[in-house]
């Protein structure tokens, strides 16, 4: 989706090529996210399967891994302070925007495409920290009440909802091709927690886990944490989308210092209370192999989300959501050079999911001609003629 204004005339075609660059570019990282997590998971289930069950616990410390992007942070401001002791100076070091000029009026403060400031950026990072934690976190103890099955097709409704909601907010334009695609990744994601159903039904009685061995208790709230977590991802994502739009704008090692930090400092209580009430038990891993697999959690966690988010910036949610369900193809590989061959239901379903996703590509990457099914082309057109204007005015300001 294009939420900035274009150049008009002869820069044009290099704009549309730096744009397509962009676009191959998050593709590019995103495949690289989809490795990261799908080895996180082969490790977490390793834990798991060592005896050591703690989703909370491990949300924790993954999200508070992103306090060590506080670190080049901090010395740059030292750097600054002791060599650069002039404002002027200083005020170019945290922050580059792509287009350097002298005149300090460049990025007005009432100007919507300006760099964000550290303040700005700080209150971002508090509103993504809990939509993060909690729908990362949701999905983990959804796992202790109900199936993975179906866990993992209320998670996969992700999909619809990013769409749905990414059209509210205008960063997500609503095509037969994205619907297509939506509803054939959530058949493949149907194809494989059948298949992964059928398999575990004598093995998996006791879910994923913890949470006092409920799961055949309350199916229903095990449903409702995984359709939470699909809603809280797919607010989360746009959210990020809405509010940043251009990976220029904001400098993400800040960004995501402060996510670890509001988690570190703000997220415990909910740990507290998990263990007074005997859902989630807090235990010193009891294991090497525990210790090993948390920390490199915590550093694959470091990265992928980092990863993750410049690739939607670049992308769009929708091509992220659809993305990340490449982890059930990429798992299928993992699973055959492990020696578990895969059922003939899941193949079906990986390849749904690897079709959805080209789709969903392609579509993106076409030049966009006002194919929204519930755009009023006159709305359109005064938008586009309103960027046109601003323009005129070296600002790209966000849609709606």
């Amino acid at each position: 989706m294009n939420t900035l204004s274009e150049p008009s005339g002869g820069s044009e075609p290099v704009s549309n090529n730096a744009k397509t660059k962009n676009y191959i570019v998050g593709l590019g990282l995103l495949l690289v996210v989809v490795l990261l997590w799908t080895a996180s998971s082969f490790l977490t289930q390793d834990m798991y399967d060592d005896g050591y069950q703690k989703p909370f616990l491990i949300t924790y410390t993954n999200t508070a891994s992103f306090v060590f992007y506080l670190l080049p942070y901090i010395a740059r401001r030292l750097w600054a302070e002791l060599w650069s002791p002039s404002k002027s100076t200083r005020s170019t070091v945290f922050y580059q925007p792509l287009v350097q000029d002298a005149d300090v009026e460049l990025f007005p403060v009432n100007q919507p495409n300006r760099p964000l400031t550290i303040e700005e950026t700080v209150k971002l990072a508090l509103g993504f920290c809990f939509l993060w934690f909690i729908a990362n976190w949701t999905l983990n103890a959804a796992l202790a009440y109900t199936s993975v099955a179906s866990a993992t097709v209320l998670s996969g409704m992700s999909g619809m909802m990013t769409l749905a909601i990414g059209r509210m907010f205008r960063v997500e334009t609503l095509t037969l091709v994205k619907i297509g695609a939506v509803l054939t990744a959530f058949l493949g994601v149907i194809l494989v927690a059948i298949s992964d159903g059928s398999s575990n039904d004598t093995s998996d009685t006791g879910g994923s886990l913890m949470f006092l061995k409920t799961v055949d208790s309350l199916p229903v709230l095990g449903d409702f944490l995984a359709l939470l977590s699909a809603v809280f991802y797919a607010l989360y994502v746009v959210f990020l989308k809405v509010q940043i739009r251009e990976e220029s704008r904001i400098d993400m090692q800040l960004f995501f210092g402060f996510v670890g930090l509001f988690n570190i400092f703000l997220c415990w209580p909910m740990g507290v209370v998990l263990h007074l009430v005997g859902i989630e038990r807090f235990e010193i891993p009891h294991t090497r192999n525990a210790i090993i697999i948390i920390v490199l959690n915590m550093f694959i966690t470091l990265s992928s989300d980092f990863l993750y988010v410049i690739a939607m910036l670049k992308t769009t949610p929708l091509v992220v959501t659809i993305g990340l369900g490449l982890t059930i193809p990429v798992a299928v590989i993992g699973d055959f050079f492990l020696g578990k061959p895969a059922a003939p239901q899941v193949l079906a379903g990986s390849l749904l999911v690897l079709v959805a996703f080209i789709a969903v590509g392609i579509e993106n990457a076409r030049p966009k001609e006002g194919g929204d099914l519930l755009s009023d082309d006159s709305a359109d057109s005064r938008d586009q003629q309103s960027r046109v204007r601003l323009d005129e005015h070296e600002v790209s300001p966000i849609l709606g």
